[in-house]
């Protein structure tokens, strides 16, 4: 076993012979049996013989503090007392006891800076409430106060676990305590704070190292920055720049991917992605963090060719590419359906040496499934278990709603018996992909029957089941039953979107109940939910088709002071009057438009010559054509007047 010296605490040094040789003790502090003849005789004869035990020596966490000043702690070796004190910090009912018995038994007391270390301490970092006992503790010893690392400390050990409120308590009672502050505390305290966003007290220490003469150093500076960047206080983060790039102090990589996530975070990519433009023209090269916070920026923004084109910097300057910049750029390539691309930088990642995840599988079955290639989307499938990956959730999910989407239904619920049988989660998403695919196949009962069965289980119908549902019930001339789902949505909490609004629309006007469509759209509008073009698109069809057109317009003039802008309002009712062979009720319409300058004259006849190709009435199509309708004129006497759409069927 290894030795080291040990020598008597200073209160025993008048009893012992001090021309003896140090005695030895174990590295774990206890002492070795030594023979009869030696000093602890003298030791133990004064402590029998004295009416009371020697006052506690302080100990701190250095065996030899003598050159501390010169020496980095990390150089030292740490006391074998620091190894005993922590084993006794085990969170039981006893803890406390156990530390009072095991410090009187070998007389001894934490200094501030023993406390200060076995707080900063792995094992004691770990549980933060083992932590605030111990501190509690080690403050009711006698003559004892805690000194500015100690409370420094301690508020590491909370902010790193998140305990807002047990750090702010602390801080109070720190600044209660008025203590000189240190370059290590300020630094502490500045990263603590920022991490948890407590902007209030950031700045207090700020100030603090200003009045005792602190110098910030660059980790001071973007300690500080990442506080600003997590509380979204970007003006005053930008200041802080200004300041390092004006002063002794410039910014590193670590500065720039700090101010580019905080401009990211508060959707300011442009200014994130001139401060890329900035690095470059420092001569600063920036890292993978730079260019995966801005990937991470772009695809949330479906900003996906941005995506491509950082990533293609990425590999220029030969930089890491972990996996995630693969499955944000490929999922993103996915999403808008660019499979050539998509599998190019799939190939490309396998040439770096890089796997793909689920998640990039996934992708990739996905996008297939949605341009109808089931064939290479199984395949891919199959992919991922001969390479030793588990599909999760989300795979089986995507392969369920391809083959919903191609009609293969029996294919589809085989699947989702698997998932059952093989404990993987069957989700709302399984469901809502079912649904609708029975109900796209008129298999409406079917549809049904999987609604309950989904509530039945436990997984809570979202919006996207009961609009599945909806439609199904609609198309099946089931409107009264849609009607019931519609209500059952209400009373049980679930968001009515415009989507559903738009679906039972359609089918109160398939059923000619005109006056009940209305009243919905009315609703519609006085819950706040906001039309879109495919939801004006059902209601002017419907008013269309049952000779309301006036409505139509009447209403669409409506949403315009509500800011609702649908570019395209007129020529969806144009074409659906054409289509529906009311060509002059199209021509008064188009003459309405013009009239009132909702439209320019020019736009109006080009809408009205192909709502008129598109229905086969190529006639008429060639006969506006080769009119002056709607663009010539007509003098009668000194009046100019406009040759109105109508004379295309009077005439």
């Amino acid at each position: 076993m290894r030795r080291v010296l040990w020598r008597p605490p200073s209160h025993l040094s008048a009893i012992l012979h001090l021309s003896q040789p140090p005695l030895t003790c174990n590295c774990d502090g206890s002492v070795p049996k030594l023979g009869r003849t030696t000093c602890f005789t003298s030791i133990f004869r004064w402590v029998f013989m004295s009416s009371s035990l020697p006052p506690p020596e302080w100990i701190d966490p250095f065996v030899d503090l003598s050159d501390l000043a010169s020496r980095s702690c990390q150089n030292l070796n740490p006391s074998p007392w620091v190894h005993q004190i922590i084993s006794l910090l085990d969170g039981s009912s006893k803890m406390e006891s156990n530390l009072d018995s095991f410090c009187h038994k070998f007389l001894i007391k934490l200094s501030p800076s023993f406390v200060s270390f076995v707080l900063r301490s792995t094992e004691v970092q770990k549980n933060p409430h083992v932590a605030w006992r111990f501190f509690i503790w080690a403050g009711k010893q006698k003559k004892y106060t805690h000194n500015i690392e100690s409370y420094v400390s301690l508020i590491d050990v909370f902010s790193a676990h998140g305990d807002l409120d047990r750090v702010k308590f602390v801080f109070t009672k720190f600044t209660e305590m008025r203590f000189l502050m240190t370059v290590h505390s300020s630094n502490s305290l500045i990263k603590s704070f920022g991490s948890l966003g407590m902007v209030e007290e950031l700045l207090w220490v700020w100030r603090k190292m200003k009045e005792n003469g602190i110098e910030p150093s660059l980790f001071t500076y973007n300690f500080l920055l990442n506080g600003l960047v997590n509380s979204k206080f970007i003006e005053s983060a930008e200041r802080v720049f200004d300041v390092m790039e004006n002063g002794k102090i410039g910014p590193d990589v670590v500065t720039y991917n700090t101010m580019i996530k905080g401009y990211c975070e508060v959707g300011k990519t442009q200014k994130a992605f001139e401060k890329l433009r900035d690095m470059e023209l420092r001569n600063m090269a920036p890292d993978k963090i730079t260019y995966m916070t801005l990937i991470q920026a772009c695809y949330a923004e479906g900003n996906f060719d941005s995506c491509l084109g950082l990533y293609h910097e990425m590999d220029e300057k030969c930089l890491e590419i972990p996996s995630h910049v693969f499955s944000l750029v490929i999922g993103g390539l996915c999403k808008e359906e660019k499979l050539v691309e998509a599998y190019s930088i799939f190939e490309n990642m396998f040439e770096k040496g890089c796997k793909a995840n689920v998640a990039i599988y996934t992708a990739l079955i996905d996008a297939n499934a949605k341009c109808g290639n089931m064939r290479e989307a199984m395949l891919l499938f199959d992919r991922i278990k001969k390479e030793g990956l588990a599909p999760d959730e989300v795979t089986y999910g995507v392969i369920v709603n391809g083959l919903c989407k191609s009609g293969r239904m029996d294919e589809a619920m085989d699947f989702m018996e698997f998932c059952r049988g093989n404990a993987v989660a069957v989700n709302a998403m399984f469901y809502s992909s079912l649904i609708d695919g029975f109900g796209k196949l008129g298999r409406v009962d079917e549809a049904e029957k999987l609604f309950e069965e989904m509530v039945q289980k436990g997984c809570p119908p979202d919006s996207y089941c009961y609009n599945a549902l909806n439609d199904a019930l609609a198309k099946c001339s089931k409107i009264d039953e849609a009607l019931t789902v519609f209500k059952r949505m209400e009373m049980e909490g679930c968001d009515q979107t415009v989507y559903t609004f738009t679906i039972i629309i359609s089918g109160l006007f398939r059923e000619h109940r005109t006056e009940e469509a209305l009243e919905l759209w009315d609703v519609m509008i006085d819950k706040g939910i906001t039309p879109t073009a495919a939801a004006f698109r059902a209601l002017s069809i419907g008013l269309c088709l049952s000779g309301k057109v006036a409505r139509a317009c009447k209403i669409l003039d409506e949403l315009a002071p509500m800011g609702v802008i649908l570019e395209t309002a007129f020529e969806d009712m144009l074409n659906i009057l054409c289509k529906a062979g009311r060509v002059k009720e199209a021509c008064k319409l188009a003459d309405g438009i013009v009239d009132r300058g909702r439209e320019i004259p020019g736009r109006v006849r080009t809408i009205l010559i192909n709502a008129l190709r598109k229905a086969g009435n190529a006639d008429l199509a060639l006969k506006l054509m080769h009119s002056k309708i709607g663009i010539g004129y007509d003098r009668m006497g000194s009046i100019k007047r406009r040759v109105k759409f109508r004379i295309l069927v009077e005439s």
